[in-house]
């Protein structure tokens, strides 16, 4: 599966679960051949509004090395820091994660643009397990066990069965010819 550029800048409306804006900007990382994802996402879930800032570093091959993640929720406000080894093994702000062993990904509460890091890495003509390090937004981080695939394309879209059994989540992504996703039903459209 060939992809296009991921664009400069995107955004999002979160709807249903939350109503939030979401706006990424993805660039080379300085230093590698690898990208940054840097994003805000602001909005409201449960009455309670919430504003958080992150950068997700990802080498060549789309694998998570380095995630940083800002979170201001009324009464709190803190930051988390995430570095995967080269060997796959996580630390959480310097703390080793044995448990986040199996983790390829960074997938972050807030946002639909890191439902596109496997889709960048894997090939998807199949069912295919992406666990990743999912950061909530009070900063708790825990493993989740997802799949994507078989993606089928049509219509000039991407369309990835997305599964993630803790949230009870089974749902068809569209995504753009630069696996973004265009829309993920329940959560998040693309805006631009």
């Amino acid at each position: 599966m060939h992809l296009a550029p991921c664009p400069a800048e995107s955004a999002w409306r979160h709807h249903t679960v939350r109503d939030a804006v979401e706006v990424v900007a993805v660039e080379r990382h300085h230093g590698s051949a690898g990208w940054a994802l840097r994003g805000h996402t602001t909005g409201c879930e449960d009455r309670v509004p919430y504003a958080s800032a992150w950068e997700v570093v990802v080498g060549p091959d789309w694998v998570t090395r380095r995630a940083h993640v800002r979170s201001l929720v009324p009464g709190r406000e803190g930051e988390v820091t995430l570095e995967r080894s080269a060997s796959g093994s996580w630390r959480v702000d310097g703390v080793e994660r044995p448990e986040l062993a199996a983790a390829v990904d960074v997938d972050l509460e807030v946002s639909a643009v890191t439902n596109t890091l496997p889709v960048h890495r894997e090939r998807l003509d199949r069912a295919t397990a992406a666990p990743a390090a999912y950061v909530r937004i009070d900063l708790g981080v825990e493993l989740l066990g997802q799949t994507y695939g078989p993606a089928t394309a049509a219509d000039g879209r991407l369309r990835v069965p997305y599964r993630a059994p803790a949230f009870d989540v089974d749902v068809v992504l569209e995504l753009d010819d630069a696996g973004l996703v265009v829309d993920y039903p329940g959560l998040a459209v693309r805006v631009r």
